[in-house]
């Protein structure tokens, strides 16, 4: 308790922090209102195949990848972060205001392709402005996981209410209204750039930045590990995104509110959960934790493959959060450690590791759906959790030990920032669990 009280205080006491929770929450709320709808809106409300949904949602995630990762690169060396917020907002609320009225999937594809394509970027520069804010602050570099944590709880905080408020959107306005709802929440997260996010000048004095292209980070073999295992975790995140209001509906015999309360259930104790992981993140290894993550994801999916009603969905939800929390939390972190000088292509290596499982999810989903049922779905999404499973476990000393949580110092120095030095996390007493997570190499 007395950790959550100083760090509260903490956030309370700087207008910088209290802004971006703002942010955060705006930008989690025009995504919940949008996610968990769109495999209905294609199929039910466009007409697509569930194999044509597949298609649609591949190309619009490979352009954005290409997208975001140009932008991402510029803003590290370019433009400011305010700059790439501001053209992500802009993209998002035109975006899903076009979504609302066009009903054509040409049409649909390009609006997705480049309008949204470039609205992504928003998510990974919203939280390496995290980054960089930590970094000028006071707060200690040890504690950074568990502010990001916080920062990304937020992000949760919206998902509590917004697919059920969407759910009810939809019921009285169809889909055209829950488009332009999200467009407006999109706005107010421009105003609120434009308000609360001051510019700051990329890191141009950072060699490193000029030095490691993206290529080349991934050919260090735990950055490409992690890369390919966190794409088999999106992959199946985007398959159950897809899949499970279809099963609900076609399978158990549930109806919109019931997708919308299943959605809403997890984010309740993501909350808990971020703040719980995020403290244990600073006192011990990041990679163990989501190891952790990726087991409970078997769990999880294993589960889905079995239920029988809708309410059986419910209590599995909470298995959901604790993997969210993690992978949407800790995550970040961990894969900006990976290129500190670098934290606007680092957010976007994690960013795009989730758009790249967004990628292969979405045409497998339509696949596997129409092939073997939606059922079955979740059979292959334990499976490809198994083998991310695998994969970091197999490269487990490589990832153990994480880098300093600070940002690189040529990056602080090229923007004039103080930074104090890394302070080696504690070590805690190794339990059974943690044993096996660090293959036996725990202290």
């Amino acid at each position: 308790m007395q950790r959550f009280l100083s760090t509260a205080r903490t956030i309370l006491a700087h207008r910088g922090f209290l802004a971006l929770l703002g942010c955060n929450i705006l930008l989690g709320l025009a995504y919940s209102f949008v996610g968990p709808f769109m495999s209905m809106f294609g199929t039910r409300e466009v007409g697509m195949s569930n194999f044509v949904f597949g298609v649609f949602m591949t190309i619009t995630s490979v352009v954005s990848i290409v997208l975001s990762t140009l932008l991402a690169h510029w803003s590290d060396t370019r433009f400011s972060r305010r700059s790439m917020l501001v053209l992500g907002a802009v993209c998002g609320t035109a975006g899903y205001a076009a979504y609302a009225v066009v009903r054509d999937v040409v049409w649909l594809t390009v609006i997705g392709s480049f309008v949204l394509g470039i609205s992504s970027i928003t998510f990974s520069q919203l939280f390496a402005h995290a980054r960089e804010m930590l970094s000028r602050s006071d707060v200690p570099a040890r504690d950074t996981p568990l502010y990001m944590n916080v920062f990304r709880l937020f992000f949760a905080l919206s998902w509590t209410i917004g697919p059920a408020t969407a759910a009810w959107v939809m019921s009285l306005y169809s889909y055209e209204g829950t488009f332009l709802v999200a467009a407006l929440v999109f706005f107010l997260f421009l105003l609120a750039v434009l308000r609360y996010v001051p510019y700051a000048a990329p890191f141009v004095g950072s060699k490193t930045a000029k030095a490691m292209p993206l290529r080349q980070a991934l050919m260090r073999p735990v950055v490409l590990a992690h890369f390919i295992a966190f794409v088999l975790v999106f992959t199946a995140g985007t398959i159950c995104m897809s899949n499970l209001p279809l099963l609900v509906l076609n399978t158990l015999a549930g109806n919109q509110g019931h997708v919308g309360i299943i959605y809403s259930v997890a984010p309740v104790f993501e909350l808990p959960f971020m703040f719980f992981f995020g403290m244990l993140a600073t006192k011990g290894d990041q990679a163990r934790l989501i190891r952790l993550a990726v087991i409970l994801s078997v769990v999880y999916y294993a589960g889905l493959s079995v239920v029988q009603a809708p309410w059986h969905i419910y209590p599995l939800q909470v298995i959901s959060a604790a993997i969210v929390a993690v992978t949407s939390g800790i995550a970040i972190t961990f894969f900006q450690n990976f290129l500190p000088d670098q934290v606007g292509t680092a957010t976007n290596l994690y960013s795009n590791a989730m758009r790249v499982g967004g990628t292969a999810g979405y045409l497998l989903f339509g696949w596997l759906a129409e092939t073997f049922g939606y059922r079955a779905v979740f059979v292959f999404c334990t499976a490809i959790c198994a083998v991310a499973f695998a994969i970091l476990y197999f490269y487990r000393r490589a990832g153990t030990s994480a880098p300093s949580p600070a940002l690189g110092r040529t990056a602080l120095r090229g923007a004039g920032l103080r930074a104090s030095g890394p302070v080696p996390p504690p070590r805690r007493p190794c339990t059974s669990l943690d044993s096996f997570l660090a293959g036996g190499d725990a202290p």
